[in-house]
């Protein structure tokens, strides 16, 4: 089975970026104005780039090398000691490498969509390059690189948390990162503009649904039926997360939207994340059924209640809907709530102080936000220097 496990693995891999390049960037570019929509292309594009050779020099190491609780160490560098015939389990480490950076590069792209329109591209790239090193591989050694959550000889808890494939290491991680940082940046001036392309984002998020094969059923890290029911019950919650973000939005609305129904996919695919290598096909229905509705009502929660900013509900979204997955494997007796919960609590204090400490740190030496002239103009020239469409809107 290794020449099958590494086949799927390099598909998977292929997968996930595609998730980021073009679907993300997609799915984020027609929410925003028509005036805004190439920044976030450059954003999400940049950050890929940023992250692929972040990752290669110490954010792997810190990941998954041979160090203590806390984080890998340095001893993989640059893949110092791996070449094309180590293994990692029963795939070449360098694929393992390369599938793991896939998900280094969407974690922190995901922020993008709370501070869209407003958003210096300085402070962007530097935020994003302190945030994955800092936060984000200390976190997925934890969990994933034999550390401190993971049920290893230094563990906190003796079975060690239960997150097959992020519901904390990508997804709690990135929407309370998201909530923090939009918090910080304020409201955008105007907000009264709808998304200006609705059928980029259905394409969007019909990428991101595709790519999520890859983003659960790879982290089997085998050709297995732990794959095959990976990928089954990632599509049933996804499905069933629609129809009943479709079915609230019309409940409360009279009106079911395309922007509503995609977003209630992306809100299935998150929730099921953590617990895709766990449950039946019947509780992932259950899962997605809740995800869809409990969403979109947080959505509403943090724009209205809370009044933070965060332009296309990545929190409400994705750190909600990760959590929750989290919280639903103790529910259908998947995991401790020892685990579960100490898991969310211990990375969620790490995410909100690591957040909080790079926003100062950066912003003391990138702006933070763009003028109020800028913003009205748009990112797209006032940054970029290039416009997506003739007219702007």
């Amino acid at each position: 089975m290794v020449g099958a496990d590494t086949a799927w693995i390099i598909v998977a891999t292929a997968l996930v970026l595609f998730m980021t390049l073009p679907g993300l960037a997609l799915f984020y570019g027609g929410l925003v104005r028509s005036r805004n929509v190439l920044s976030v292309f450059m954003q999400c594009f940049s950050i890929a780039c940023l992250m692929s050779v972040l990752w290669l020099a110490i954010g792997y190491s810190i990941a998954f090398g041979d160090g203590n609780a806390y984080w890998g160490g340095l001893g993989k560098t640059f893949l110092n000691g791996v070449d094309a015939d180590t293994l990692f389990g029963t795939i070449p480490e360098v694929l393992f490498f390369a599938f793991q950076m896939t998900f280094a590069i969407i974690t922190p792209a995901l922020i993008v969509g709370a501070y869209v329109e407003r958003i210096s591209y300085g402070f962007v790239m530097a935020f994003s390059a302190l945030w994955m090193l800092i936060c984000y591989a200390p976190v997925a050694h934890w969990i994933w690189g034999g550390g401190l959550l993971a049920g290893e000889e230094w563990s906190l808890f003796e079975n060690g948390v239960n997150d097959f494939a992020g519901g904390i290491v990508v997804h709690q991680t990135a929407g309370l990162a998201a909530l923090i940082l939009a918090f910080f940046l304020g409201q955008r001036s105007d907000k009264s503009k709808p998304p200006h392309n609705p059928g980029m984002v259905m394409i969007g998020a019909a990428m991101l649904w595709v790519g999520w094969f890859g983003f659960n059923g790879g982290s089997q890290l085998a050709a297995d039926g732990g794959a095959a029911m990976a990928l089954t019950v990632t599509h049933i919650s996804a499905a069933t997360a629609s129809l009943t973000w479709a079915l609230w939005e019309r409940i409360r609305y009279g009106k079911a939207s395309l922007v509503g129904m995609v977003t209630g996919t992306i809100a299935g695919l998150a929730s099921i994340t953590p617990a895709s290598g766990s449950v039946s096909p019947v509780e992932a229905m259950i899962i997605g059924a809740v995800a869809g509705v409990m969403c979109q009502v947080l959505c509403g929660v943090v724009k209205d209640l809370m009044n933070i900013d965060d332009t296309l509900d990545v929190f409400a979204v994705h750190g909600v809907g990760g959590m929750f997955g989290i919280i639903m494997l103790v529910v259908f007796g998947h995991a401790g709530a020892t685990e579960q919960f100490g898991g969310l609590a211990v990375v969620g204090a790490w995410t909100v102080v690591t957040t909080t400490v790079i926003i100062l740190v950066v912003k003391a030496i990138f702006p933070l936000r763009v003028t109020q002239e800028d913003e009205y103009t748009g990112l797209d020239l006032s940054s970029h220097g290039e416009r997506a469409y003739d007219m702007t809107s």
